[in-house]
């Protein structure tokens, strides 16, 4: 951690942003004292006395305060339009400070969260750009914790997307921190819009991006993450409309999976952990189960499914996002070091020695612990070699409950709204009466 001056000193202010100069005067009134000295002048001025202290001052501008910055959001549903965001926050500056908005601002604000305090907690905690999190952060920044920021936490810039945020009066939800000269814009995610969103929940954000696909695929409850419904029996140029029509804007690049990835391979003596699945709608119990097998090891290998396997084992409406989507979702996670885009779904010898795997995991919860009938183990050859480790998932959330929780929060959007058209109706009603007496 570096270290921290006080900033309205101007002594030390000068001195830092002036060394070159400062330098020179040192260096002056050393040779100066030297030569008074010499001379039997008055004055003694020691020369190793200056260079000290020109070397503490020198380490000092070195060890400049790092730059925080405070970025904040409800992120319900993590998405890779999220990670992306927080990513280029961090750039901003040298410290990434979250803020992840109370359950009771959303309600508030925009309506019922999907995900938990607890887990959007640790989801975020979970990105690799993040450095500290506040929990329960207000909706709008106030005055009272604006000054928290700057005081409390240090922080320097407060970051928000080009994309405006208005509170429901129609006023700017950032106004006191542009006011203040502390403010700093990022670009929105390109692909990521509220196109993804059902015009049914479009007063819902971009958190909900993926609430439109579920819902078009979704015609009953009981359907979801059910390979026996009747959206998984239909006929296969069926299945590929609804696929297409589910797809997201997104365009992915290599640049921007760069941008996601370490860059780093493992040591020449690392112990490899590797875990496979789908990964799809990224959760909370997505980041645990790749921490806790990060921990077994050096390096984490992640194997994604492709969408023809995920769809196959799953039915539709599977995978919600698709496998570039998936992929800068856990390549943003802090505990995965590398992926393997598209992997197959029997972890083969060739893949094992490949890329060097000391040990195969695979957790207790998921989305269905059998294989489809006349398949083999996709875990039998890791096993026979005696590497392969049977997790305790730390969370029960799974995809196919996430989606269950937004079909249940749309049923609920739509009485509540349906309420809520009734009511005006009769008021207006009512009040055309009476203006007609």
């Amino acid at each position: 951690m570096a270290m921290e001056y006080e900033s309205n000193n101007w002594i030390w202010e000068w001195m830092y942003n002036t060394p070159h100069l400062f330098g020179g005067l040192m260096l002056t009134a050393a040779l100066l004292g030297f030569s008074t000295s010499y001379f039997g002048g008055i004055g003694n001025f020691p020369v190793s006395y200056a260079w000290s202290n020109l070397g503490f001052l020198l380490k000092k501008k070195r060890e400049k305060r790092r730059v925080r910055v405070y970025m904040d959001g409800c992120f319900d549903l993590m998405h890779y339009g999220h990670a992306n965001a927080l990513r280029q926050a961090k750039a901003l500056g040298d410290e990434l400070v979250v803020g992840v908005v109370s359950d009771e601002e959303i309600i508030a604000n925009k309506g019922p969260p999907i995900l938990s305090m607890e887990e959007r907690l640790a989801l975020v905690s979970g990105l690799k750009w993040v450095d500290q999190v506040i929990a329960n952060a207000p909706y709008a920044i106030t005055e009272e914790f604006m000054n928290s920021l700057f005081n409390e936490h240090k922080i320097d810039y407060i970051i928000h997307g080009d994309d405006p945020c208005l509170l429901p009066d129609g006023s700017d939800a950032y106004a006191l921190a542009k006011i203040a000269g502390r403010y700093k814009q990022i670009k929105r995610t390109e692909g990521v819009s509220s196109t993804d969103i059902g015009n049914s929940v479009s007063n819902y954000s971009t958190t909900y991006m993926h609430t439109g696909r579920i819902l078009s695929s979704v015609n009953d409850n009981n359907g979801i993450g059910d390979n026996n419904s009747t959206l998984s029996k239909v006929d296969s140029g069926k299945r590929r409309q609804l696929q297409r029509g589910q797809l997201s804007q997104f365009l992915p690049t290599s640049r921007r999976i760069v941008q996601f990835s370490n860059g780093k391979g493992p040591g020449p003596n690392a112990r490899i952990v590797y875990i496979d699945g789908a990964f799809d709608l990224f959760h909370a119990g997505h980041v645990e189960i790749l921490k806790k097998a990060r921990q077994l090891g050096d390096f984490l290998l992640v194997g994604i499914y492709p969408d023809c396997i995920v769809s196959e084992q799953r039915g539709m409406p599977y995978p919600v996002m698709h496998l570039l989507e998936r992929t800068l979702s856990v390549l943003a996670c802090r505990y995965v070091d590398e992926v393997i885009i598209g992997a197959p779904w029997e972890v083969t010898k060739d893949m094992i020695t490949t890329f060097n795997i000391s040990l195969v995991v695979h957790g207790t919860v998921a989305e269905s612990n059998s294989s489809l009938p006349g398949e083999t183990d996709p875990y039998a050859i890791p096993k026979s070699m005696g590497i392969f480790r049977l997790l305790e998932s730390p969370k029960s959330i799974t995809t196919s409950s996430v989606a269950q929780r937004i079909v249940t929060n749309h049923e609920v959007y739509m009485k509540r709204n349906a309420k809520k058209l009734q009511s005006e109706k009769k008021y207006y009603e009512e009040k055309a009466y009476v203006a007609g007496d």
